[in-house]
């Protein structure tokens, strides 16, 4: 079972020297307050916030599925689902309302398959997808947008023009 006493899981799992990721809990633990620290009232969770940001982390860094995230924990896939659930907008970055002006931006667009019809069509390989771009600062590597899914048979180039795509 992965748990965080055992600091040579941190490294392989998340990417991160120990001392950054118990920053990162401190993060995390300051973000939410009583709703995601230990000892609240009602029904605890069975894992620390420790343990809890390790699995979601784990589940970011190695695409792993829910059903397998949950054993390597010592729960269940839906007790995992729960954890990132509720850990992961305590994760995210902090919003930036201005950029700088010499600030280059990479934009590429990803096919996500999904099952939603509304907002997917037939695209490569015959599969409903939507077409999503994203751009990343090109010195950080860090998210900066994201645009609205658009349906998966359109052109990137059609897609990053659409007045629909916002930054955060």
């Amino acid at each position: 079972m992965i748990s965080t006493p055992r600091s040579e899981w941190i490294v392989p799992f998340t990417g991160l020297q120990p001392g950054q990721f118990h920053k990162l809990v401190r993060v995390v633990a300051e973000r939410s307050g009583d709703t995601a620290a230990d000892g609240r009232p009602g029904k605890q969770w069975r894992l620390d916030l420790a343990d809890r940001v390790l699995l979601v982390a784990t589940y970011w860094r190695t695409n792993l599925t829910m059903r397998q995230i949950g054993p390597l924990f010592g729960g269940s896939h839906s007790a995992a689902h729960r954890g990132v659930d509720s850990l992961s907008p305590l994760l995210a970055l902090a919003l930036v309302r201005r950029r700088r002006i010499d600030q280059i931006a990479i934009v590429d667009g990803t096919l996500v398959p999904t099952r939603d019809h509304r907002l997917a069509a037939r695209s490569k390989n015959y599969r409903y997808s939507t077409n999503l771009q994203v751009a990343i600062d090109a010195d950080t590597r860090l998210v900066i947008a994201i645009g609205d899914p658009q349906p998966g048979n359109r052109n990137d180039c059609s897609v990053t023009a659409t007045p629909a795509s916002r930054t955060p």
